[in-house]
């Protein structure tokens, strides 16, 4: 009887420690860890403490402050037991560490001065995208922890396994993603409308929502900081360089004006060119409205002029009017994209509702668009991130990306919106002329 009892209390006491949320998690066998994960590119530093899901991350390389959470991010494609262990070190003295995957929890300490590979455990975890989330317990050195690599294996990685491998900038900032609309068949297009719409929240620093793409150019609006907003318009040079001052004084874009308030200058890195701004400060929730002429000019040229319509102030303002040489046309390739071009808010995701595209043509009638074609960056081409999605929803086009979510929308897919069946009402003779 007695050993009954003493078998009985020891079953209970080791159901009660396995439930534990903070329960270690055993590593008596070898671990297989087949899998090396760079852990710089995939992983951004949180602060511990904030509670914003729209904060940047700090891109230090140094772990030094213990209020900083890490995450690292990676994407499987099968669900089941996942092995985990790291590549790491610490300079000096001795860190603990607590270590979240999938909702369980394992705590490791480290006092090797020389990189080793450090097991941790078996986790449980679904398929998708995971988030290991590493945090500070006690150290006594000046840096945390050098964590160079994570390191997976198990079941659960016998399918595809998702992260940054190479060209780290772009993959930080995750993918880019485009609607391109279908336009109508032999028709000279003079001027294109659309209008943007970001939900409460998705309204992430680092966000470009690019409303009237065509193919010499883009217009659209910005998050450049927590303090300011931006309305950018930029028209690419014919000469193929990253930096402007290599374009030759015929290849040059000309400006031929700008409305109040708007900065001109020239862009380069990606591709070069004429570029504009205005510091505005839109707001989420609410519609704004994008109007884009492109017209053949003197000399082989094309002149591109776009208009900002905010229901702040009632009124089209003028942005800028680019000339650019080495080719007379109208407009072409008109789409538009959502890109983050800020690094530390490439773990954020956001969203933003393209609406209502119209195009007038040079025989003077209106156009709806209502079919495009979903497309992305090379960052997701390669599968280094798999975190982008597009479609529609009513009478309105929708695009996403970042924050590893995990319902990713085939490239080349296709979307027709419901028609609004109402034309812009625009008195073009109204409008504000460029000059310098």
């Amino acid at each position: 009887m007695k050993l009954y009892f003493w078998a009985l209390t020891c079953l209970l006491i080791f159901s009660c420690k396995s439930q534990y949320p903070d329960a270690e998690k055993s590593t008596s066998q070898p671990l297989n860890l087949t899998t090396k994960i760079p852990a710089q590119p995939n992983t951004w530093m949180v602060n511990r403490d904030d509670k914003s899901s729209k904060t940047p991350s700090e891109e230090s390389k140094a772990w030094t402050d213990v209020n900083q959470v890490m995450h690292t991010y990676f994407k499987t494609d099968k669900a089941g037991i996942l092995h985990l262990g790291l590549n790491a070190s610490v300079p000096n003295g001795i860190t603990k560490l607590k270590v979240t995957l999938g909702g369980e929890v394992s705590t490791i300490e480290l006092s090797n001065t020389e990189v080793q590979t450090i097991q941790i455990g078996e986790f449980e975890v679904s398929k998708g995208y995971q988030m290991i989330k590493i945090e500070a317990l006690e150290t006594s050195g000046t840096v945390i922890a050098n964590i160079k690599e994570i390191l997976i294996g198990g079941p659960a990685t016998k399918g595809k396994v998702y992260y940054i491998k190479d060209d780290v900038y772009f993959g930080r900032r995750g993918p880019s993603v485009h609607l391109s609309y279908e336009l109508p068949k032999e028709k000279k297009v003079t001027w294109f409308y659309n209008e943007i719409n970001v939900p409460e929240g998705e309204d992430v620093i680092g966000s470009y929502y690019m409303a009237n793409g065509f193919k010499d150019g883009y217009f659209g609006i910005q998050v450049n900081s927590e303090t300011e907003r931006r309305i950018l318009f930029s028209v690419w040079s014919p000469f193929d360089t990253q930096d402007p001052k290599e374009i030759p004084e015929d290849h040059k874009i000309i400006l031929r004006g700008k409305g109040e308030g708007v900065t001109t200058g020239e862009f380069g890195n990606e591709g070069s060119g004429g570029q504009s701004y205005k510091v505005y400060n839109w707001k989420p929730n609410t519609s704004y409205r994008f109007l884009l002429k492109g017209e053949p000019a003197e000399n082989n040229s094309t002149d591109y002029t776009a208009y900002f319509y905010a229901p702040e102030e009632g009124k089209w303002n003028l942005i800028a009017s680019f000339r650019r040489p080495q080719g007379s046309r109208h407009l072409q390739n008109l789409y538009s994209f959502l890109e983050n071009f800020v690094t530390a808010t490439g773990h954020i995701s956001r969203q933003a509702n393209y609406n209502n595209q119209w195009v007038y043509t040079e025989d003077q009638e209106w156009v709806e668009l209502t079919t495009a074609k979903f497309t992305a960056d090379a960052t997701a081409r390669k599968e280094s991130r798999m975190d982008y999605a597009g479609g529609v929803s009513g009478h309105q086009f929708f695009m996403k990306n970042c924050g590893f979510f995990d319902d990713t929308t085939a490239m080349g897919s296709t979307f027709t919106r419901k028609a609004n069946g109402k034309a812009p009402q625009i008195d073009f003779s109204a409008l504000e002329l460029p000059k310098k």
